[in-house]
């Protein structure tokens, strides 16, 4: 009986606990209640623009442009919003983070994905 219960409940437990200690640093993250919602909103903007141009992989212009989305949201939280402003720490965040990422796409692409991104932001954070 004890060994029917090790093998139904320690992976399990194991799992859960996993979990709950990779949750763990998300959660200072969270204490600016909106950055998570703008780097998801980032994401989501360059996914489409990427996929408008048919430029780039999912994955890393839903990575570039979910920190062009969070770095928005920091500049921005303290201060009156500006599209200018949102646009441009996008746009340049963005072609930061694809340098960092590597590969060899167009960085005019790049800025144009993080300035939708800046922009976006602005517009529905208004």
């Amino acid at each position: 009986m004890n060994r029917i219960l090790k093998r139904a409940f320690l992976p399990s437990f194991m799992a859960a606990s996993l979990t709950g200690i990779s949750l763990v640093p998300l959660q200072p993250a969270a204490a600016n209640d909106r950055i998570l919602g703008d780097a998801a909103l980032g994401a989501g903007t360059c996914v489409v623009t990427g996929a408008a141009r048919r430029r780039g992989n999912v994955l890393r212009n839903a990575a570039k442009c979910g920190a062009a989305g969070a770095a928005v949201n920091l500049v921005g939280r303290k201060k009156k919003r500006n599209l200018g402003r949102d646009a441009a720490v996008g746009a340049g965040t963005s072609a930061g983070v694809r340098a960092i990422l590597g590969g060899r796409e167009d960085v005019a692409g790049d800025l144009l994905d993080g300035a939708a991104a800046g922009a976006a932001i602005n517009i529905l954070r208004r």
